[in-house]
């Protein structure tokens, strides 16, 4: 089969070996999404080696149990170990011995098949569309936010970053009535924003040491210093962002401000589905482009230029 394969920082289509893993069920991509990781992964944050991407919607062709065949699915990314002290303690996403989708010791989905655990898999509702399960992943870890700290309606809420994931966490968070304000850097991610109700705001007119909660989803060290200066005295902070290389912060001013910081990573999937299947949250507005599989070198070139939202890429 033909895969996107990545080493050493370069991307190439290869013909491949169909994936064959005892246990696991062999899947056909029929969408698969281009996030920030995959583009910093190509730029060298984290050693990676094989095929890449994590975000798919496919159908089960092959299964231990005959139930899931045909299914439309997408998968949680983290296969886990079930038995170390983090899966043991419900903490699974940090299992000790885990392989992540594309990310790290599995291969991922830009290809004609994967396979994963089918306690991995959730099923698509009928009435939700590839072009929009094909965000379930995303979406799900923008829903983190909310299973790791209550937003209220009277919290004042800056997200800092209006890109692929940001466009998503604006999607959910204004959902939960809060004060909402959004820096957006490109005409389109304001447009969308503003077709949305989510008010936009500049960087000039964020109000320093104001804000009780502060998301980074730039990308950028940039986006943490900002978030730094607009939160208040005993607010937080939620990370999004994975930065290449290190970072100087000045740990001094958060203990005196008593600063919380919470990294976020994956979310739940199934209310992710349940939102696409209510159309609460409509992520098809993000999508710019669509390849063929044979064509994603200039997906991925197209998905790296500035401001660009989500390009989709299909065998």
């Amino acid at each position: 089969m033909q895969a996107l394969w990545l080493e050493e920082n370069q991307i190439s289509l290869r013909a491949v070996q169909q994936p064959d893993k005892q246990n696991e069920a062999l899947i056909r991509i029929r969408k698969a999404g281009i996030c920030s990781t995959d583009l910093e992964l190509v730029k060298g944050y984290y050693p990676y080696t094989g095929i890449l991407g994590h975000e798919f919607v496919g159908e089960v062709l092959i299964a231990s149990d005959p139930s899931w065949i045909g299914q439309r699915v997408v998968g949680e990314i983290n296969a886990v170990c079930g038995s170390c002290e983090a899966c043991l303690n419900g903490r699974p996403t940090h299992c000790e011995n885990r392989t992540v989708l594309g990310i790290v010791n599995r291969d991922g989905i830009f290809s004609e098949y994967t396979t994963l655990p089918l306690k991995n898999l959730h099923r698509v509702p009928d009435s939700v569309s590839d072009e929009a399960a094909v965000f379930t992943e995303p979406l799900a870890a923008a829903l983190e936010i909310q299973q790791q700290i209550q937003i209220k309606p009277t919290d004042r809420v800056l997200l800092v970053g209006a890109g692929r994931l940001g466009q998503l966490i604006a999607q959910t968070l204004v959902l939960t009535g809060c004060n909402l304000c959004v820096v957006a850097r490109h005409p389109h991610q304001q447009n969308l924003l503003s077709a949305c109700g989510i008010h936009l705001i500049t960087q000039d007119e964020i109000q320093p040491r104001k804000w009780d909660i502060v998301v980074e989803a730039t990308g950028s060290p940039d986006g943490f210093n900002l978030a730094r200066q607009a939160v208040r005295p005993r607010g937080t902070i939620l990370l999004k962002s994975t930065y290449k290389g290190e970072m100087n912060v000045n740990f001094s001013s958060i203990v005196v401000d008593e600063i919380t910081i919470l990294g976020s990573r994956c979310g739940p999937f199934e209310p992710a589905l349940r939102l696409l299947e209510s159309k609460e949250v409509d992520p098809t507005v993000l999508i710019t482009a669509q390849y063929k599989l044979e064509d994603v070198l200039k997906a991925f070139e197209h998905a790296a230029q500035p401001g660009m939202l989500k390009v989709l890429v299909e065998p």
